[in-house]
């Protein structure tokens, strides 16, 4: 009796370990095609090279320092054009318009376009002070606009400019933007 309870324990170990074989070689097949798919596959990252320190995006809203990059590239965007780029001006700022805003500010754009097409006027803007508001989605930034008549500088003009910005999911839109008029540039 001792050798058939012994002779069915061994049996019982060797099924054990015959099972511990196949799953252990199951696990070894699927590490190693794990292995291969993540050697083999494309790998992407996305490098901001303009940026000074990691940057996160996140769902619960748009950061300080992540509105703050974005109104400074959208500012220089929206008031640095010339005849020659309108058109890629245009479509560069209806690019990061949110679409519920887009006819809107197309229709702005537009009479810039008309009104630029065919001159020698340019301007560009250098920007000297911006304020954020991230909670409010909401930006200013304060500098000097200079305007350009064919090679001379005819104007440069402190201005304060705002956009206005809607965050939903993961991405900011501009929603709207234009000069900011104080009571003395109104009586000029």
């Amino acid at each position: 009796m001792e050798i058939s309870h012994t002779h069915a324990q061994s049996q019982r170990v060797l099924r054990q370990r015959n099972l511990l074989v196949v799953v252990a070689s199951a696990l070894g097949a699927f590490t190693a095609i794990l292995l291969l798919i993540t050697a083999t596959r494309d790998r992407e990252v996305i490098l901001q090279p303009v940026l000074g320190s990691a940057l996160t995006v996140s769902s619960a809203g748009a950061s300080r320092e992540y509105l703050e990059l974005i109104t400074r590239d959208t500012a220089v965007l929206t008031l640095d054009r010339s005849p020659a780029n309108l058109e890629y001006w245009m479509k560069s700022v209806l690019d990061i318009t949110a679409p519920s805003a887009q006819g809107k500010i197309r229709a702005d754009l537009m009479k810039v376009v008309n009104e630029q097409r065919g001159s020698s006027i340019a301007q560009f803007f250098t920007i000297q002070t911006m304020e954020i508001d991230p909670k409010n989605l909401w930006s200013t930034v304060t500098g000097d606009l200079h305007t350009i008549v064919g090679n001379k500088v005819v104007s440069k003009e402190r201005r304060t400019f705002r956009f206005d910005w809607q965050y939903s999911g993961l991405s900011l839109k501009l929603v709207g933007f234009g000069m900011v008029t104080t009571g003395k540039e109104k009586d000029q």
